[in-house]
């Protein structure tokens, strides 16, 4: 089995998810793994809680690249690895790790995955979620205020001094390596229809 990897990148709360999901709804649970890169925020518990809270969790700084990279690549090996997993209540890595298995598609998910060229030699399609800020900026608050326990203030907060800028600075740009941008994200049934097609073409091609 040779896998093949498929980069989803755009703004916080663009829809990446969601159009994840409508790509795996196409095809069988044992054929897909999703990584996401907020797994690979890097390990903070050396650090007091109060100074985590205000790290840039936005800059792509805040990644542990090199791991994920070794990771995919072992992956592609067809080996299996532990991922971590990063537990936003405390903003640190979880002591847990999550055991993942090589599969024929490798889903990567994150806002920042294709400012690195390493991660993106590794992509067999690079795709673009573009939503519109307010849209982006209002699933944000409703989804860290309802699942990450987090202030209104806490969020609008970092919005302003850390998520809209680092957005302009580093997530808009690398726009311009996607090979789809797609607009209005997991609704737009005909972009997913396409994608869903090319995988299925990259899949049979490699494994002939």
């Amino acid at each position: 089995m040779k896998s093949i990897i498929i980069g989803i990148a755009g703004g916080t709360a663009s829809g990446k998810t969601t159009v994840t999901q409508k790509i795996t709804e196409n095809f069988k649970s044992n054929y897909v793994t999703v990584i996401r890169h907020d797994d690979y925020y890097k390990d903070q518990s050396h650090i007091p809680f109060e100074e985590r809270l205000t790290a840039n969790y936005d800059h792509p700084f805040s990644l542990d690249n090199e791991l994920l990279y070794k990771h995919l690549s072992i992956l592609l090996q067809g080996e299996s690895i532990q991922k971590p997993i990063y537990d936003f209540t405390i903003h640190t890595r979880s002591k847990k790790t999550e055991l993942v298995v090589p599969t024929n598609i490798i889903i990567l998910e994150g806002i920042l995955i294709f400012d690195d060229l390493k991660l993106r030699e590794l992509m067999d399609i690079k795709i673009y979620v573009d939503t519109d800020d307010d849209i982006r900026f209002i699933r944000r608050l409703l989804r860290d205020t309802n699942e990450r326990e987090r202030s209104i203030e806490s969020v609008v907060t970092q919005y302003i001094n850390t998520v809209k800028p680092m957005h302009n600075q580093f997530v808009e740009p690398s726009k311009r390596y996607a090979d789809l941008i797609i607009p209005e994200g997991g609704n737009n049934r005909v972009a997913i229809d396409i994608i869903v097609s090319k995988i299925k073409h990259i899949i049979s091609t490699k494994n002939v």
